[in-house]
């Protein structure tokens, strides 16, 4: 009878297919801005006279996380919005935010990436019946080249005054750093090509493979997501010891021997939540008796992507005042321009 109770209880639990349907939209959503951003570039590329037919959509620059990082920096030291590129300084700012108010949540419930290695990982499963993980030794060490390689930016972005940022960002590269950005996935080079087919493979043996060791955007938002209030807490008077929560955990976390996860390799995806089949034993909770629900979660995410993205068009930043003639000149040398 308690076991029929348990399973109910679990049965219940509709917290993975909310996120599954939120990181289903989100992806929609950047293949929607990638064809209307592919439009664009097609038209200045043709060589036709004349406004584009569709505008350019400031949400690509979510994912140029380091022309957003610099306008930060020149905003917080200047107290200026950048004139290029702020739509991605307002984006990260969100995904900070999110960072610290729902852990990782952007890697698990936002981010394109996480939805194709969580599908990647999905197969994975199907093939041989459950992904792998390196031997500790081996494992670490990978874990840390995140890490080093955000060491790398935020070092390189941290030597920039604000003079120099505005530079580059209003220099040809920065101008068009988006279409660069269109192009290494549009006009594949045999190393990119190369490099893509190895985190595919590697991500149908490895859950979330270039997540966990290669990505410094989650190593940024993890270090955030440390100090926020919310975490993964267990109960252990309700526990039962299954161990189910450490199986379902994709960053294979030790929720089953943790009373709460600090680790910021966790992004509140709830699976590990959705796994336990013990009423009142593990939920995502702040201090104290109030859990977080997956709804919360998802219209937390969503609250702060809108709010950020209404607030900089109320004030006249969510588009570049980029003139057509620039992009006109600039736009077809995309290609050849080199890093200045």
């Amino acid at each position: 009878m308690e076991r029929k109770r348990l399973l109910r209880r679990a049965s219940r639990d509709h917290s993975q297919r909310l996120r599954r349907g939120v990181q289903a939209a989100f992806v929609l959503l950047n293949v929607a801005m990638g064809v209307q951003f592919w439009l664009w570039v097609r038209h200045f590329e043709s060589g036709v006279s004349g406004p584009p037919p569709v505008s350019r959509p400031p949400g690509v620059e979510g994912w140029l996380p380091i022309a957003g990082l610099m306008g930060l920096k020149s905003f917080l030291v200047t107290g200026r919005l950048p004139e290029v590129h702020a739509a991605g300084m307002f984006l990260l700012v969100a995904f900070l935010a999110m960072s610290f108010l729902l852990r990782k949540a952007f890697c698990s419930w936002v981010c394109p990436v996480g939805a194709v290695s969580d599908t990647l990982a999905w197969i994975g499963r199907g093939m041989w019946g459950r992904t792998f993980l390196p031997p500790r030794a081996v494992d670490l060490p990978l874990r840390a080249l995140k890490y080093v390689l955000l060491g790398f930016f935020l070092y390189a972005v941290g030597s920039m005054g604000p003079a120099a940022i505005a530079a580059f960002l209003s220099s040809p590269y920065g101008l068009v750093a988006d279409v660069k950005m269109l192009n290494l996935f549009r006009m594949l080079s045999l190393t990119s090509a190369v490099v893509l087919t190895v985190l595919v493979t590697a991500s149908l043996f490895v859950h979330h493979a270039w997540c966990r060791y290669l990505c410094p955007y989650g190593a940024l938002l993890g270090l955030i997501a440390m100090a926020s209030p919310l975490r993964i807490r267990r109960t252990p008077a309700a526990c039962i010891d299954c161990g189910k929560c450490t199986r379902a955990c994709p960053a294979r976390l030790p929720v089953d021997r943790k009373l709460e996860i600090l680790s910021p390799e966790c992004s509140a995806c709830l699976s590990c939540v959705a796994a336990c089949p013990a009423a009142g034993a593990l939920a995502l909770s702040a201090p104290g008796p109030r859990r977080v629900p997956a709804w919360a979660v998802a219209v937390a995410v969503a609250a702060l992507l809108v709010g950020a993205s209404g607030f900089a068009r109320a004030i006249g930043a969510w588009g570049d005042a980029v003139p057509d003639a620039t992009y006109r000149q600039l736009v077809p040398q995309a290609r050849v321009l080199s890093h200045p």
